[in-house]
C-alpha cells in the first residue's frame, strides 16, 4: 500500500515537472544548439521568462512552479533526471518519425548524435532501444547506413 503511494506522489511529480520544464518557450522559444546562444544566456532568458509567467499565477502557485522550474532545471532530483531523459527519448522518437515521414533515414542524426550515451533508467533505455532498431531497420531498407 505505502509503494503504490509513493509511486502515486512520485508520478504526480513526474508530471508537474514534465508540464513545467518548457513553459518558458511560450516566450523565448525552443533555443537550439544552432543558434550560438550560450548556455549561461539560455538559462537567464528562461529564468526570465519564468519568473514572469510564474508572477502571473495565483499566489498559491507561484513558487510551486517556479520551484519545479528551478529543480528540472539543475536537475536536483531522480524525478527531473527521469523527466529530462524521457524528454530526450521523446525528441529521438519525433526524428524518427519526421525521418519516416519524409522517407529520409538518417537525415536527422544530430539529434541521436546529442543524447548518445544519456540514457540511463531502465524504462527509457528500453524505448530507446526500440526507437534506435526501427531507424535501424528503416536505414537498411533504403540502403542507408549510420552508426547509433
Amino acid at each position: 500500500m505505502m509503494y503504490v503511494f509513493l509511486m502515486h506522489v512520485i508520478s504526480l511529480r513526474c508530471i508537474k515537472l514534465a508540464l513545467v520544464h518548457d513553459m518558458a518557450e511560450c516566450i523565448v522559444g525552443d533555443i537550439a544548439p544552432a543558434d550560438n546562444i550560450s548556455k549561461e544566456e539560455k538559462h537567464r532568458q528562461e529564468k526570465d521568462a519564468m519568473k514572469h509567467l510564474s508572477s502571473l499565477l495565483p499566489d498559491d502557485m507561484k513558487k510551486e512552479v517556479y520551484e519545479l522550474w528551478e529543480e528540472y532545471e539543475h536537475q536536483a532530483s531522480a524525478e527531473a533526471k527521469f523527466v529530462k531523459e524521457l524528454d530526450q527519448c521523446e525528441m529521438i522518437l519525433q526524428a524518427l518519425e519526421y525521418e519516416e515521414l519524409e522517407k529520409r533515414p538518417g537525415r536527422l542524426q544530430d539529434f541521436y548524435d546529442s543524447t548518445a550515451g544519456k540514457f540511463k533508467h531502465p524504462e527509457i533505455v528500453q524505448l530507446v532501444s526500440a526507437i534506435y532498431e526501427e531507424r535501424e531497420s528503416n536505414m537498411a531498407s533504403q540502403g542507408s547506413s549510420s552508426q547509433l
